[in-house]
């Protein structure tokens, strides 16, 4: 490889790479390009091998190479530089013999941007390298202005991911209000059932419709009357069944379209489009609204479910919202210790429980302490309507 040396400083140069392993059509190139080497930034490799160490080190917006070479010819180089990612942009022009036709023919369909024949006339040369490198640029241009709309694309469905799991995780922590105290027990419960979705393999999407969905477990609260919502004493019959009812509430308020029964122009005048998606994390929130009281057994609430008729989220957020309220302090009772709350938990596996998920649960303690320390009930952890750092760092 030679570097076409005494290059004046200044403009950044267009770096071309000449190919052939010929040393004589090597230098016949150098000395007809010397007076373009104010404006091109030239390289010379006499292989294919030797060419493709130069593509990885350097990026380079043209490469010129002869087709006939020996052990690998042109064509070769050709289709590895259209197999690179890195690479695969680069204008390639194949220099090949007036008699080889089928040898063209094949050199445009593996993707040579322009053919050139030998031997070489100066002029005709740089115009071709002047009509690749313009289309390369055009190429360039495309893609930074892809990468630009891409860029504002992630980050405007950033924001709406944000602004949608914000409102979620806020109508949640609505809920917990109504009943109790409860701290940043919405937080840790959404942030525990993640964790058990990972350990149970749960495809990643999934396990970010729980993460965000969870929360929402205790929705239906909103719905029960203060005076058995709050009351002190034990409930009796009569009032635990309105309690239970907090269920299907929820449910029905995560699957509602409260948008469906606006006319079409009146939708398009609010929002500018005709209309909406059905959002996933409604769709899993109402599964585990409705269903985190059932009982691996059959013998929990609204529905009796049984086993895998019980959906996988409401059974995480089940293990998850179980655990987390063990562990911590009420007005009703003290927070038990880790050992505690094992025993307790324990005697529910395969009766509340599933067992595969608790199994899930028990390989992931360690993590699990961890988010119960960093996301501990206090006042300075509270999220208040002005608690957007807090979530903001949750959510990513």
């Amino acid at each position: 490889m030679q570097l076409d040396d005494l290059e004046p400083e200044g403009k950044t140069k267009k770096k071309i790479l000449f190919v052939d392993d010929e040393k004589r059509v090597l230098d016949g190139l150098r000395r007809i390009l010397r007076g373009e080497r104010g404006e091109w930034d030239i390289t010379f490799a006499n292989s294919v091998d030797e060419a493709l160490e130069v593509l990885s080190d350097v990026d380079h917006d043209a490469v010129i190479s002869d087709v006939n070479m020996p052990i690998r010819d042109g064509l070769d180089l050709l289709q590895a530089i259209r197999a690179n990612e890195r690479t695969a942009d680069i204008p390639v022009v194949i220099l090949t013999g007036n008699g080889e036709p089928d040898m063209k023919r094949r050199a445009l369909d593996m993707g040579a941007t322009d053919l050139l024949a030998k031997p070489v006339v100066r002029e005709d040369l740089i115009a071709r390298i002047h009509s690749v490198l313009r289309l390369k640029g055009y190429m360039d241009e495309i893609k930074n202005h892809g990468k630009q709309l891409e860029e504002r694309v992630r980050l405007r469905t950033a924001e709406l991911e944000y602004s949608r799991a914000e409102v979620i995780w806020r109508l949640g922590k609505a809920g917990e209000f109504r009943d109790s105290d409860t701290g940043f027990h919405v937080v840790r419960v959404g942030l525990i059932s993640q964790e058990l979705a990972k350990a149970l393999d749960l495809e990643d999407a999934q396990v970010r419709e729980i993460f965000l969905s969870a929360p929402l477990h205790d929705i239906g609260k909103i719905g029960i009357p203060d005076k058995i919502l709050l009351k002190p004493g034990k409930l009796n019959p009569e009032e635990w069944e309105i309690m239970k009812t907090h269920t299907n509430i929820g449910g029905q308020i995560l699957r509602a379209e409260p948008m469906a029964e606006l006319h079409s122009s009146t939708l398009r005048t609010l929002t500018g489009i005709e209309g909406f998606a059905r959002n996933p994390f409604a769709n899993t929130g109402a599964s585990i609204a409705e269903s985190h009281h059932e009982r691996w057994d059959g013998s929990g609430y609204p529905r009796g479910l049984r086993g895998n008729k019980i959906p996988i989220e409401a059974r995480i957020t089940t293990v998850a919202d179980v655990y987390d309220a063990l562990c911590s302090k009420r007005p009703y009772k003290p927070a038990f210790s880790e050992d505690e709350v094992l025993k307790i938990m324990l005697k529910g596996v395969g009766s509340q429980f599933d067992p595969e998920v608790f199994d899930a649960f028990q390989s992931s303690l360690s993590i699990l302490r961890e988010i119960r320390t960093e996301f501990g009930d206090s006042e300075e952890s509270e999220l208040h309507a002005d608690g957007d750092e807090s979530l903001s760092g949750l959510l990513g």
